[in-house]
């Protein structure tokens, strides 16, 4: 089991910035692969970004690629997503979520992820 919490969500402006960070560790000493979500309301989760343990793989939504980073220091050190340029309809839940089972692949499914936080809100206006 992997705990995760994410912060750094707020309301913002059409056009502006935010940078989530997602806290995560275990107690079973075993590596995982860590990704990012999303969920708006009425709609299903959705895939963003994700860096495996070794932090040598890493796949981005083609959905976002173009205005969202992700990044970390470390295996066990906050991952973190750079959001530029928001626009309305990225107003949802961002969830960072831990894949215990392929720490050495980047899954994109949401079936794969197992441990998840409760998620933080970002909701941007025009």
């Amino acid at each position: 089991q992997v705990q995760l919490v994410e912060s750094g969500g707020g309301a913002v402006q059409v056009g502006d910035s935010l940078r989530l960070s997602c806290v995560h560790s275990t107690q079973t000493g075993r590596p995982y692969t860590v990704g990012w979500f999303r969920q708006a309301p009425g709609k299903e989760r959705e895939f963003l970004a994700a860096i495996d343990w070794s932090g040598t793989k890493t796949t981005i939504s083609d959905s976002v690629k173009d205005r969202f980073l992700i990044s970390r220091a470390d295996a066990k050190g906050p991952m973190h997503l750079q959001m530029y340029r928001l626009e309305p309809e990225d107003t949802a839940v961002y969830f960072c979520a831990a894949d215990i089972k392929r720490p050495w692949m980047v899954a994109v499914d949401v079936e794969n992820y197992a441990s998840w936080g409760h998620g933080t809100q970002v909701t941007v206006s025009s």
